[in-house]
């Protein structure tokens, strides 16, 4: 049986997992990926397994996952004795910041649109300092509290 095994530069690692590598040496230094060997050049080698670790680790950051939640998850998937319940709670628990911040959007959007409509009806094509948007701004937002 001949078994070949896959070594990456660190150039070649980053190309294949869609990262930089700053991003790769950043994420040796803290921990997220192990050192790696050195070749007698001194030049960093990875494998298969490091690939898989570092996409891992991208896929965790694209979904917005801090560095702390990613080191949780990657103790998670190689855990034998936790349950994976502590996953779906991590995973739960940044969908539910997820849909916060996208309450907030969309109340930032409807503003924004408001700004924009406001400035088509009573100003656009007029002197920018007299353009309404700046009054809406200095305006306290409506259902504002004044404390």
């Amino acid at each position: 049986m001949n078994l070949h095994i896959r070594v990456f530069t660190i150039g070649a690692l980053a190309k294949a997992a869609g990262v930089s590598t700053p991003t790769i040496r950043y994420y040796e230094e803290i921990g997220l990926l192990p050192p790696a060997p050195r070749t007698a050049g001194g030049q960093r080698t990875y494998d298969d397994e490091d690939l898989g670790r570092l996409t891992f680790i991208k896929q965790c950051r694209d979904f917005g996952f801090g560095i702390d939640q990613v080191r949780v998850l990657l103790e998670l998937s190689i855990s034998t004795n936790r349950d994976c319940v502590e996953t779906r709670d991590i995973a739960q628990t940044h969908l539910d910041e997820v849909r916060q911040k996208l309450a907030e959007l969309r109340v930032l959007e409807r503003r924004l649109e408001s700004f924009v409509t406001r400035c088509d009806i009573a100003c656009a094509g007029g002197p920018g300092q007299d353009c309404v948007i700046f009054k809406d701004m200095a305006a306290p937002a409506k259902g504002s509290c004044c404390g």
